[in-house]
């Protein structure tokens, strides 16, 4: 039994059928990709296993030096933005769709749209962003630069740049260091 199902080779990527695949990218073979046609990622981007990319309508966009951990769910249906240095940790869950839960529509995807009430809205992490551990985005959320939520928040609305947010609904905790700014990064 093999435990460690290891990343696709970069001759592999390229045959999947990505909308662009950058150089340097580890993406683990058990990933699943839905519409993969819909998905952009850039150079030095890593991937852990059991990551879901749902795309059969809008968009997925990966910029270059970002990291996604394992168990993670990112919805496209809105489009998704990942900037560049972003980082998600493992078992995070990012909507860029969401049912309406008032019980004013019904929220079963194998219904028509006609009696369905989706929200539907862009997902942006902005360059140097940071999601804690099982973390859940909503629909038309803009996590600014720099700004970080810890583990196990709800982000329901958009967040300030270079803020430390957390809880159920996230909330500013306190200002968070530019410091690594300073750092020499690869370009």
């Amino acid at each position: 039994m093999k435990l460690n199902p290891g990343y696709y080779t970069e001759k592999q990527l390229k045959k999947i059928g990505f909308n662009t695949i950058g150089s340097n990218v580890l993406i683990s073979k058990n990933c699943t990709f839905i519409e993969v046609k819909n998905i952009a990622i850039g150079n030095n981007v890593r991937i852990d296993g059991n990551v879901t990319f749902a795309v059969s309508e809008g968009y997925i966009k990966i910029g270059s030096f970002v990291h996604i951990g394992n168990t993670c769910h990112i919805n496209g249906t809105g489009g998704v933005e990942i900037e560049d240095y972003a980082t998600i940790s493992q078992g995070v869950r990012i909507y860029s769709a969401s049912d309406d839960f008032s019980g004013e529509s019904h929220t079963n995807p194998t219904l028509p749209s006609s009696v369905r009430n989706l929200h539907i809205g862009k997902v942006v992490l902005e360059k140097f962003s940071l999601i804690g551990s099982g973390c859940v985005i909503m629909p038309s959320v803009i996590i600014s630069e720099g700004a970080a939520v810890g583990a196990l928040s709800l982000v329901k609305h958009s967040l300030d740049s270079w803020t430390l947010y957390g809880g159920v609904p996230a909330k500013r905790i306190k200002s968070r260091s530019k410091n690594l700014l300073k750092l020499s990064l690869p370009n």
